[in-house]
C-alpha cells in the first residue's frame, strides 16, 4: 500500500470527534441524491421517448410512401401496390416489413350522436403486434378469402363515447363524388393506446372496404408503410428509400407527421440538460464542501506531513483519495436506489399519470446499464475536477506556523 494511501485509510478514517465527520456524511448523501435524480431523469426521458415512438409508430409506421399529388384531409390518391418499387424497398437492408393501406374519412352516427372518424384499412401482412399488445376486450379482425371484411376494432375512447360494446353493429357513413354510402361494420375488438388524438379519430379494418368505397381496383392502395429496425438511424433510411422511388411519388417519417409530439420530446431533452447540470453542481459542491473542511481541520497534521518532507503533491494524494472514497460511497448508494426505484415502477407502474395530458397513464422508465454507466462517470470526473480548488490550499499552509501554533 502507498504512503498516500496508507494516511488516507488509517489517519483520515474513523475519529468520532471529528468536524468533518457528520459533514461527510452530508456529502455522501448529497452525492447519492445527485447520482439518483440524474439516473432517474435520463432513464423516464428515454422511458417517454421509447413509449410514444412506440405507439406513433404502432399506428402507422417509420415512414409512408405516397402520391406526390396532394388529396383532401384523411383522403388519399392511389398507386399501384405491383410497382417495381415495392420489392425494391423490400429488399432493404433493415427493412423489417413494407405492408400497404389506405384512409376514408367518414362519420358514425348513433340514435343520438354524430362523430367524425377515419377508417383506415390494412391489409393482411400488417403488422398487427401493436394492436393485439393494446387490446382491452375480443379480438383482432379476421381477413376473408373472397370478400371485405366487415370487421373492425375500435378505441375505448370511442366506444365510451358513442356506447359502443363488443359486438355492437356500427353505422357509417363516408363522402364519395358529392354523394355518401353507408357502411355496416361490426366491433370485434376494443383497443386503448392513451394517445387521445388517434384513439379518438381511427377505426380499423379492412383495406377492401377503403378501396370498394373510393371505387379503387384491388391493386390500388393509399399507400406503403416501412417499418424499420433502427429508429435512431431513421433518416439514413428515409434517405435511401427517397433516392429510390418514382417521381410520382413521396415520402415522410414519424417524425414528419406527428411534429408535436416529437417537438414536445425534444423540449424534455432540454429540461434533462438542466437537470444533470444543476445536480452535477449538488454533487460538486458537497465534495469541496467536505474536503475543505477536512484540510482546515487537519492544518496541523499537514504541517508535520511537510515537516516530516511530504510534497504538496504528496498531501493532496491524500485528500484525494479520501474524497474517492467519499465519492464512490455516494455513486454506489445512488446507483442502488435508482436501481430498485426503476425496477419497482416498471414493474408495477407505481406512479400513474393523467393519460390526456401525457398519452400514457404511468411514467415509463428505461433500465438501461449505459445510464448507470455514464451518469456514475460523469459524475466522478466531475467531482474530481472540483476538488482541483480545495487541494489548492494545501500549498499555502506553512509548517513553521502550524506547528508553532499547536
Amino acid at each position: 500500500m502507498r504512503f498516500e494511501q496508507l494516511i488516507a485509510k488509517r489517519f483520515l478514517q474513523r475519529d468520532k470527534n471529528n468536524f468533518s465527520r457528520p459533514l461527510i456524511k452530508i456529502a455522501i448523501v448529497g452525492i447519492a441524491l445527485g447520482v439518483l435524480v440524474m439516473i432517474l431523469a435520463v432513464s423516464v426521458l428515454r422511458g417517454f421517448r421509447q413509449e410514444i415512438t412506440h405507439k406513433v409508430v404502432g399506428f402507422g409506421s417509420h415512414i409512408v410512401v405516397s402520391n406526390f399529388e396532394v388529396g383532401n384531409m384523411y383522403e388519399q390518391i392511389p398507386i399501384e401496390n405491383t410497382r417495381p418499387i415495392l420489392e425494391r424497398i423490400k429488399l432493404v437492408d433493415g427493412v423489417k416489413n413494407v405492408q400497404c393501406f389506405a384512409t376514408k374519412g367518414g362519420m358514425v352516427k348513433t340514435d343520438d350522436q354524430i362523430h367524425g372518424v377515419v377508417l383506415k384499412g390494412v391489409s393482411d401482412n400488417f403488422d398487427s403486434l401493436f394492436f393485439k399488445e393494446n387490446l382491452l376486450e375480443g379480438r383482432l379482425f379476421r381477413f376473408d378469402d373472397s370478400v371485405a371484411s366487415n370487421e373492425i376494432i375500435i378505441s375505448k375512447t370511442l366506444a365510451d363515447k358513442l356506447m359502443f360494446n363488443l359486438g355492437d353493429k356500427v353505422r357509417a357513413y363516408f363522402w364519395q363524388d358529392n354523394n355518401y354510402r353507408a357502411r355496416a361494420f361490426k366491433i370485434v375488438g376494443i383497443y386503448s393506446t392513451d394517445l387521445v388524438e388517434f384513439d379518438e379519430v381511427f377505426i380499423v379494418g379492412d383495406i377492401r372496404t377503403v378501396q370498394k368505397l373510393n371505387n379503387w381496383n384491388s391493386n390500388q392502395v393509399g399507400g406503403y408503410e416501412i417499418l424499420v429496425d433502427d429508429f435512431e438511424n431513421l433518416p439514413s433510411y428515409a434517405s435511401l428509400i427517397y433516392d429510390m422511388l418514382d417521381y410520382d411519388l413521396t415520402l415522410s417519417t414519424v417524425k414528419e407527421e406527428n411534429p408535436v409530439l416529437f417537438s414536445w420530446l425534444d423540449l424534455l431533452n432540454t429540461n434533462i440538460i438542466l437537470i444533470l447540470s444543476v445536480m452535477s453542481v449538488v454533487c460538486m459542491v458537497s465534495i469541496v464542501s467536505a474536503l475543505l473542511i477536512m484540510i482546515f481541520e487537519k492544518t496541523s497534521m499537514i504541517g508535520l506531513l511537510k515537516t516530516l518532507g511530504a510534497t504538496n503533491a504528496s498531501i493532496r494524494k491524500i485528500f484525494i483519495y479520501k474524497s474517492i472514497s467519499i465519492i464512490g460511497k455516494g455513486l454506489v448508494i445512488g446507483n442502488i436506489v435508482a436501481l430498485a426505484l426503476c425496477f419497482l415502477q416498471s414493474k408495477y407502474n407505481i406512479v400513474t399519470l393523467d393519460s390526456e395530458s401525457y398519452s400514457m397513464s404511468f411514467v415509463p422508465v428505461d433500465i438501461n446499464l449505459w445510464i448507470f454507466v455514464l451518469v456514475s462517470i460523469g459524475t466522478m470526473v466531475a467531482c474530481l475536477l472540483a476538488l482541483l480548488i480545495p487541494t489548492g490550499f494545501i500549498a499555502k499552509i506553512s509548517p513553521a506556523k502550524t506547528i508553532r501554533v499547536e
